[in-house]
């Protein structure tokens, strides 16, 4: 570019009417023109070619593309893990040509896990399969030439619908440059980095170390606060009202994540410490605190800001609010305009814009405050009258020294006034107890001034801010709404001692029985009835030990354990028990009165009323002695129980050992039929062998039973060898089907796992030749005469119903009776099976018993003399 190009540019340059920030220095007619993306990320060069240096108009087209890819019905519910694979998955997809293969991508598991910081398993079961159950990825396995798996071809259908049904206005419809930049985005944000053959290496990207819990979703919201962010690098932060402990930064970042602020405060937390997000406070006017803002420092560092400057709004040192430009009095500029001329990292981009001016060294302080100046960007103010700073609850202003020894960053420190009545006591009347700010920081350095010393860290987390309303929880407010102005009139601290102590005592209410939408009430009532004994909230001198020790524990009149003074908690009435205890003691009062009427009689009122409360303090001991007695016997009893439950769980424990001991010594058994060692006995493939063969056995028998000729061992032989013979058949061919579905080679380096594989398929087939056998033996039975000469005698039956001898031919008839023909035709054809089994059954062990009976030296000439043919064979293994 020529030096009066240049000029031209610098002297018009192109402002973004949304981010009020110039995005970069280009001539007209080229802001929609892409720019060229380095091959990895590298995002302190700060060149025109940095992936992190996004036009305006390509930042918003890649900010809507995410944000349509991840509020698709398929993947909105999901977790941050599968949102990043979708994101990732998308970036990497081809070029769109107009067929479904285009937009493909092909990858491998472990990739995809670096990629997200991720192990390959974590992947395979928690990742893919939510995408692809969710119908969001469709994926197929690419295998070589000898069907070993080579990558995973991907299918983001999000995208293909939105070529196949949105048009090429649609968001996620990319161009192939729009889609690479997005991909060279994603590599120096968190890509793994890698080294190609013949090409220059990718360097990792910024977050490429943090994996582990996590890391999917600090990636995400990284890149979702990259594309959200300005060319000045501050990110775009979310308007209303948020909760003051979470931050606009964390609020504004959960509506991104679409998480909560709290889980959001974490992520942004993180990133920080990881040195990618920086967050300050802009200064007013008063050193207060003013609105949160979150840099981005390698967008920030993209476009060229000045490092120096970058690093005072990450950095640890005090920040002090800049003069603001209108200021009046004391606050006026020192200089001209020039003289303030800083650059910064504002939210504009100019180098000369006035919005980034920094104090002068040598410009004087409206007041005592300390000499060092950290570089931070200046506020925006209307003017410099008092009470700017004041911020929107309307507040009087503080007297002149409040605030000036509190930071004016949560993460950064001030120097402090220098005041000791400021510092260590109350001004005008003020009490000294009461602090208008919550002062909650992490740790606060010593403070500098006459007569101050250092606290210690974490102080300031005891000294909790007073809440004036009644907790949020509405059961707290329900129960402690009595006590409301006792409330007021507590600290931070004992706040939350009391609704802790509200909360077990809401507990233990539930625990009694009573309801839970009951239990607060009850607990209001207790407050009520308490302060009705005291007199009134205006006699309790010391609200919270009277909250603690008096108002909220329950106090048991009885020995019940749901008294509480007199009243039954669960029910609201009178203790029966406080009843049962008042009456004997009465009763006991006038056996008292009248054996001392019968004893001593002519005692004036005096001397009776000694010696009855004599009697009946005697008669208090005694029942005192006897109550300890009944609780050293209820001690003894619970010992003795104690002792025979440890015994017990002694004695489960000892045969527990002992039966794992046998179990042990079970499994370390070889196989009775292989050898093979710790198979318990008998190995899994043996087991299915063995099955196999009782399987084809009984499947032989039901053959025979549904066809052969019981009377003649020929036929009976025949049909159970067709039987072994066509399960045979049928273990070959599902053994070849397994092998075209499974990987040769790996059967072949386990000879074990193979034979293991042969024998389950054969039970397996097995099995389901039984049930073949059984179903045609049943319906061949079906068909003797028997059969049907019990289904004809059913369905005349059927027919002679008195609700059909009006009509026997018609439908409704014709239908029952065919029912019930069918039904009787299948009990005969069971009994005839059963019977057959048994019979052949019978037959087979009169045969093994006859052969058992002679004696091999008359059995073997004659069967050595025997032609093994194929019908021999047959009759033996009948």
């Amino acid at each position: 570019m020529s030096a009066g190009t240049a000029a031209a540019v610098l002297d018009h340059p192109l402002w973004d009417d949304v981010d009020n920030s110039v995005d970069e220095a280009v001539l007209p007619g080229q802001r929609n023109r892409l720019r060229s993306v380095p091959a990895s990320g590298q995002p302190d060069s700060g060149g025109l070619d940095d992936p992190l240096r996004l036009g305006r108009t390509m930042r918003l087209r890649l900010l809507a593309a995410v944000q349509a890819l991840l509020a698709d019905p398929s993947i909105a519910g999901l977790k941050d893990a599968p949102k990043l694979a979708a994101v990732v998955l998308y970036a990497k997809s081809r070029a769109p040509k107009g067929e479904e293969d285009d937009l493909q991508t092909s990858i491998w598991g472990a990739e995809l896990g670096r990629w997200m910081g991720m192990k390959e398993s974590t992947v395979h079961h928690k990742v893919l399969p939510v995408l692809r159950g969710s119908d969001a990825v469709h994926t197929q396995v690419v295998r070589d030439g000898k069907g070993h798996p080579t990558g995973l071809d991907c299918l983001v259908m999000p995208l293909w619908h939105a070529h196949h049904g949105g048009g090429a206005g649609h968001p996620l419809a990319l161009t192939k440059a729009e889609l690479a930049t997005l991909l060279h985005l994603c590599e120096a944000l968190f890509g793994h980095g890698w080294t190609p053959k013949d090409k220059e290496p990718t360097p990792p990207g910024l977050l490429a170390g943090r994996t582990g819990k996590g890391a999917a979703t600090d990636r995400l919201g990284l890149l979702l606060m990259v594309l959200n962010t300005r060319a000045s690098g501050w990110l775009q932060l979310v308007g209303g009202s948020v909760k003051k402990r979470e931050g606009r930064g964390a609020a504004t970042l959960a509506r991104l994540l679409g998480c909560s602020p709290s889980g959001a405060r974490k992520v942004l937390a993180r990133l920080t410490e990881a040195g990618v997000v920086a967050r300050q406070h802009r200064e007013t006017s008063t050193r207060m605190r003013g609105r949160g803002r979150v840099m981005l420092l390698p967008v920030a560092r993209a476009y060229g800001r000045r490092l120096a400057s970058v690093e005072a709004v990450s950095g640890a040192g005090s920040v002090f609010s800049a003069r603001p430009d209108g200021a009046c009095g004391d606050h006026a500029p020192a200089g001209a305009a020039g003289a303030l001329g800083t650059s910064g990292i504002g939210g504009v981009e100019g180098p000369g814009d006035a919005e980034d001016r920094e104090r002068p060294d040598g410009a004087e302080l409206h007041a005592d405050h300390a000499s060092g100046v950290t570089p931070v960007v200046p506020l925006q103010l209307d003017c410099g009258f008092s009470g700017e700073g004041r911020g929107g609850e309307g507040r009087l202003p503080e007297r002149v020294c409040v605030r000036e020894d509190q930071a004016v960053d949560g993460e950064t420190d001030a120097a402090g006034t220098g005041s000791t009545v400021a510092e260590g006591g109350p001004l005008r009347g003020e009490k000294p107890n009461e602090s208008p700010v919550d002062e909650r920081v992490g740790q606060r350095t010593a403070v500098a001034g006459a007569g101050s010393r250092p606290k210690a860290a974490g102080w300031e987390k005891a000294q909790q801010q007073k809440r004036v309303a009644l907790p949020a929880d509405l059961r707290l407010r329900v129960a402690l709404g009595p006590v409301s102005w006792l409330w007021e009139q507590l600290s931070g601290w004992q706040q939350d001692q009391v609704e802790a102590a509200a909360k077990t005592e809401l507990a233990q209410l539930a625990g009694l029985g009573v309801a839970p939408e009951g239990a607060p009430r009850l607990l209001a009532d207790r407050l009520t009835d308490r302060l009705a004994e005291t007199g009134g909230e205006a006699l309790v001198d010391k609200p919270f030990p009277w909250l603690i020790r008096r108002g909220l524990p329950q106090r048991s009149a009885c020995s019940h354990r749901k008294c509480d003074d007199g009243v039954r908690l669960d029910t609201g009435e009178d203790c029966e028990n406080c009843g049962n205890v008042i009456h004997l003691r009465r009763a006991w009062r006038a056996r008292i009165g009248a054996d001392i009427d019968r004893e001593l009689p002519g005692l004036d009122d005096g001397e009776r009323r000694r010696v009855l409360e004599e009697r009946l303090r005697e008669r208090a001991a005694i029942e005192a002695e006897d109550l300890a007695w009944r609780q050293e016997q209820a001690r003894a009893e619970r010992a003795r129980r104690d002792a025979a439950r440890a015994a017990a769980a002694e004695q489960a424990e000892h045969e527990r050992q002992v039966a794992a001991a046998a179990e042990a010594v079970r499994r370390a058994l070889a196989c009775e039929d292989c050898g093979r060692g710790q198979a318990a006995g008998l190995c899994e493939a043996c087991d299915h062998r063995r099955q196999t063969e009782a399987l084809t056995g009984e499947a032989g028998l039901l053959a025979a039973a549904g066809s052969a000729d019981l009377s003649d061992r020929g036929s009976i032989a025949a049909a159970v060898a067709g039987a072994r013979t066509a399960i045979g058949e049928s273990i070959a061919a599902a053994w070849q089907e397994f092998l075209e579905i499974t990987d040769v080679a790996t059967l072949e380096a386990d000879p074990e796992a193979a034979a293991d594989a042969y024998a389950f398929t054969a039970f397996q087939t097995a099995q389901q030749a039984v049930g073949e056998f059984q179903d045609t033996a049943l319906a061949m039975l079906g068909r003797t005469e028997q059969a049907e000469a019990e289904a004809r005698r059913a369905y005349k039956t059927e027919q002679g119903r008195p609700w059909f001898k009006h009509n026997p031919t018609g439908a409704d008839a014709v239908a029952a009776a065919t029912k019930a023909a069918d039904t009787a035709r299948e009990r005969v054809a069971e009994c005839l099976l059963a019977a057959r089994l048994e019979q052949l059954r019978e037959q087979r062990a009169a045969r093994t018993e006859q052969a058992a009976a002679a004696a091999w030296t008359d059995r073997l000439p004659r069967l050595a003399a025997r032609a093994l043919d194929g019908d021999a064979t047959g009759v033996v293994i009948a």
